[in-house]
């Protein structure tokens, strides 16, 4: 039979500095179907995050405009609790997302130095797809 072993604990180990920041970015991406919201510092590490989904709404639910502030709303206060006042804001993409973040970070106090719309946009690309049969 064999002894059991003795499990060390070690006291040198790295503990997690609590994050804090002043000045950041704030990216949103509103899809179609979902709305994504990242915060990150002014180097570009990300602090925190959230989205649709993480919210808690689930299937076509996450597409609606009410979903995409939930979502802002809950990651924009996970990162004023850290200590954000500034941020430059960055928006993306097509969808219902868009319209409601400007309301929810003004709401929550955030000074706005920047907004910029980053939607890619094609040059005369390739060829887009055909059109939806149907209605």
């Amino acid at each position: 039979m064999k002894k059991p072993r003795k499990k060390r604990l070690r006291n040198n180990m790295a503990k997690a500095t609590p994050k804090t920041l002043s000045t950041g970015r704030i990216y949103i991406t509103a899809t179609f179907n979902n709305t994504l919201v990242t915060v990150t510092d002014q180097t570009g590490q990300v602090m925190f995050w959230g989205s649709t989904g993480l919210a808690g709404f689930k299937g076509a639910r996450k597409s609606t405009p009410y979903a995409a502030t939930t979502a802002i709303e809950n990651t924009l206060k996970k990162a004023k609790e850290a200590g954000l006042t500034t941020a430059q804001v960055f928006i993306k993409g097509p969808g219902s997302g868009r319209d409601a973040v400007l309301g929810v970070v003004r709401s929550l106090g955030l000074k706005i130095t920047t907004l910029a719309d980053i939607s890619p946009m094609a040059h005369n690309g390739p060829r887009p797809q055909k059109r939806r049969k149907g209605k």
